[in-house]
């Protein structure tokens, strides 16, 4: 596998991560096998967060740590590992936001979980508006002076909010965001806009959630017909699929699939390489539940699109400017 900068720093990962979302896992051991085959395979970033658990349970919450900390046993110093702080953990006043007081207490627990004396990457896993920027900027910047993390970035923030974050961490010298992590696919092209020009510009790099759209570019599903009911969108509402469906869902994932048997790849795997083609991603998300999935996904960091293909991809998803979720 070919490394890659992990956005602005010197430190080499993987261009295809894998995320410990887990939502349609429920056996830890599973959740195990899948951490450990995908370091196997050359897989050297893991993205986690101090909420994430199997099936989106709250009574889970923090499970991937867990289980993060035994499959790296032996090996943390071979990984890039990431986790996330902001989502609330709780019912309480201080169980969510970017306090100084739920930062400091968050990455603690994390770090008892993880089973180890530092994350990689810690990341805000949102904009909090209610909490001045400079506390949150300057916890950040503590924890990394502490060793406690190498890195800070930040997720699901507007380009606005990156760059003032950016400039108020120069003024404060302190610890910059090396990345940017937000949703990015053929369904999900919000991006493009804003902050495309922004992480060229300063220098960050992009790590890509969901790149295959919410799983609608697994191939599980087909314009037209009902989505299986043990899937995520089985699960939702029918009108939500017919709804994504004719917002220009079903033209991608059909030119998708005629790319797919044109180059003998899964659906899944085109998708993943076209997202990694775009030079303002780092990295992109794969969410496999299971060693199957894992498998699959990680041919789709070797696929090099042809400007052909590229094209008519470009032109099937032009519509998808907005959230599909």
């Amino acid at each position: 596998m070919d490394y890659v900068n992990f956005g602005r720093s010197g430190v080499k990962v993987s261009p295809l991560a894998l995320g410990l979302g887990f939502r349609g896992q429920p056996d830890e051991q599973q959740m195990q096998r899948v951490i450990e085959r995908a370091i196997d395979l050359g897989i050297n970033l893991i993205d986690c967060a101090n909420v994430y658990g199997p099936m989106d349970d709250r009574k889970y919450i923090g499970h991937s740590e867990i289980v993060l900390g035994r499959a790296i046993k032996g090996k943390r110093d071979d990984v890039v590992i990431t986790s996330k702080v902001t989502s609330p953990i709780g019912a309480g006043p201080n169980d969510h936001g970017s306090s100084r007081f739920h930062i400091m207490r968050e990455i603690e627990r994390s770090l008892k979980r993880l089973n180890t004396d530092h994350v990689d990457v810690y990341l805000l896993h949102r904009f909090d508006d209610l909490t001045p920027l400079d506390e949150t900027l300057r916890a950040l910047d503590d924890l990394v002076r502490d060793g406690k993390t190498r890195y800070v970035g930040c997720c699901n923030f507007q380009a606005w909010q990156v760059v003032k974050a950016l400039n108020l961490q120069r003024d404060l010298n302190a610890s910059p965001f090396i990345t940017a992590q937000n949703p990015y696919s053929l369904v999900d092209r919000r991006l493009e806009a804003e902050l495309f020009p922004m992480v060229a510009d300063y220098g960050l790099g992009i790590m890509a959630y969901s790149p295959l759209g919410v799983g609608l570019l697994s191939g599980a599903y087909n314009p037209g017909k009902a989505p299986p009911k043990d899937t995520l969108w089985g699960r939702r509402p029918r009108q939500r699929f017919d709804a994504v469906m004719k917002s220009g869902a079903s033209d991608v994932i059909n030119t998708t699939r005629k790319i797919a048997d044109e180059y003998g790849k899964s659906i899944a795997q085109i998708a993943l390489a076209w997202v990694l083609s775009h030079p303002e991603i780092s990295v992109a998300i794969t969410g496999g539940d299971t060693v199957k999935h894992l498998e699959d996904n990680i041919i789709g960091a070797e696929i090099k699109l042809d400007l052909e293909a590229k094209k008519r991809l470009d032109a099937a998803s032009a519509a998808m400017m907005t959230s599909i979720t």
